[in-house]
This record gives structure tokens, C-alpha cells and sequence, in this order.
């Protein structure tokens, strides 16, 4: 998958739910690269990740994201899920679909520092993972591989926060 001015072939994209308050990964999944796969993919993650909450009464949740799902559709769909949206806006030369009321919210400013973890997931998984040229070939393979190598993320991640941790009780 290539950006920019170079044409772009069909390739596969990975995509991953993290936990704003520790950095951890709490879905992944790859899948074809295409203009719609990116939101399709957080829907069905974010879809899972409601369903494995606990109780009957609805939370409400949020979702941090880029300025590539500032799109109506997105929008409303998360907040048909019960979901705030706190993707960044978009506006050069648009209209946000992002409420302004949302936008100026603390919580959406929140939201915005704490996208940066989502990075280091990748950055791991590039350099440590051997994620950046795949060996396998096939999107089931790609697919398993993906969600191994963030599990093992999910660990060192793990590690480090229990060093913070210990460190907090001396």
C-alpha cells in the first residue's frame, strides 16, 4: 500500500483498537487495502469491543482517531454505536463532521494526546515484529501474524508498565 503520488497497489492493511489510559492493543485485525477499510475495520472492532463489556447498561464510550475518519458516514454510525467521536477534524477547504460541541470538549483534547500511543504499536511491530515486509503470503497468514505480533507487543508493553509501577511504590 503506498501513499502519496506513486500509484498504489492492492495490498494489506493492519489495524488496531487501543486502550487510551495503557497503550495496549485490544483488537487487531488486517485487512485488503482500499479506501473504506480503515473505518469499515474500526466499526467491527469497535462493534466487538461493546460486546465484551460488562453489564446490560449501555456505556458510553470513545473513540480517538486521525483526520482520515472525519467522514459523515463514520460519524454517525459511532454515534449510532453509543460512541463519541473524538477523531480529529478535518477542515481544509470542508465542513467537519465532528460536532463542534465534541471538538471543544476536554475530553476530545485528551483524546487527541493520547493518539500518539496508537504509533508505537506500529513501530514496534515494524521493527521488532518483522511486520514492515511480511514472509507470508495470503491475508489469512498476514492476518495471524498481525494480531501474534501485537499480542507480543501487548507484553513488552506490559513489562514496562509493571516497571513504572514498582517504581511508583519505593
Amino acid at each position: 500500500y503506498r501513499k502519496g503520488k506513486t500509484a498504489s497497489e492492492l495490498r494489506f492493511m493492519g489495524h488496531t483498537l487501543t486502550d487510551n489510559r495503557h497503550g495496549l492493543v485490544v483488537s487487531a485485525v488486517v485487512t485488503q487495502a482500499d479506501g473504506y477499510a480503515e473505518r469499515e475495520a474500526a466499526k467491527a472492532m469497535i462493534n466487538d469491543a461493546r460486546q465484551a463489556l460488562p453489564g446490560d447498561e449501555p456505556i458510553t464510550i470513545t473513540l480517538g482517531a486521525d483526520k482520515g475518519y472525519d467522514a459523515k458516514e463514520f460519524i454517525e454510525a459511532l454515534q449510532e454505536m453509543n460512541v463519541l467521536p473524538h477523531v480529529a477534524q478535518n477542515k481544509s477547504g470542508r465542513q467537519s463532521a465532528v460536532p463542534d460541541a465534541i471538538a471543544d470538549s476536554e475530553g476530545y483534547a485528551i483524546s487527541q494526546q493520547k493518539r500518539k500511543l496508537i504509533e508505537q504499536g506500529f513501530g514496534w511491530a515494524k521493527t521488532v515484529g518483522h511486520m514492515r515486509q511480511v514472509l507470508v503470503r495470503g491475508i489469512k497468514k498476514v492476518d495471524q501474524m498481525f494480531v501474534l505480533t501485537m499480542a507480543g507487543y501487548n507484553l513488552t508493553r506490559l513489562r514496562s508498565l509493571g516497571q513504572i509501577r514498582l517504581q511508583g511504590q519505593v
